[in-house]
């Protein structure tokens, strides 16, 4: 059987690894599909990265680590709350379980009958999607949040420079964002 975890994964940090390895640990005959939430989203403060762009940080991150029974794959927003499970649904394969910290999404999934679970959140005041992507764009803080191959590839698609041009005004990044 399958079970879905869903995450924006912007970037794909330490935290989300450790969840993935957990889940793995946990259901090690599952194949484990990684849902990039709001796929259809990029080259915004909250949603910096393109979903290929996060598949890829998902995929080296995953063949750096030694694991293996995931697979990534896109789950764009549809803006219709009532009919998005119904959508991902048709998207994906049959999945039993569903792994999520998004309250939205687990009321959603669990109103269509899924058993669903909220993994454990992961040393959250280092390994905070918000916390990194401002820490980038301020020029430091960020590279030990991230797994190795996730922070070269960051570097090699200029992920930095790309949240400074993010940021309003050009200048710090609005602490509502953080």
């Amino acid at each position: 059987m399958r079970g879905l975890l869903v995450g924006r994964f912007q970037p794909f940090h330490a935290g989300h690894l450790a969840v993935v390895r957990k889940v793995r640990a946990d259901r090690p005959e599952e194949l484990l599909l990684l849902g990039i939430g709001s796929a259809q989203a990029s080259y915004t403060l909250d949603n910096p990265f393109t979903a290929g762009e996060r598949f890829e940080m998902i995929e080296r991150a995953l063949a750096e680590a030694g694991v293996d029974g995931c697979r990534a794959v896109p789950l764009p927003d549809i803006d219709r709350h009532a009919m998005w499970v119904a959508y991902v649904e048709s998207q994906l394969p049959t999945f039993r379980h569903v792994y999520t910290n998004n309250p939205l999404t687990r009321l959603l999934f669990e109103r269509a009958g899924y058993a669903v679970e909220s993994p454990p959140l992961i040393d959250r005041a280092r390994y905070e999607g918000t916390r990194l992507r401002a820490a980038m764009a301020e020029g430091d803080g960020w590279r030990d949040g991230v797994p190795p191959s996730v922070r070269e590839y960051l570097l090699e698609i200029q992920a930095p420079a790309r949240m400074r041009l993010l940021v309003p005004h050009g200048g710090r990044v609005p602490s509502g964002a953080r």
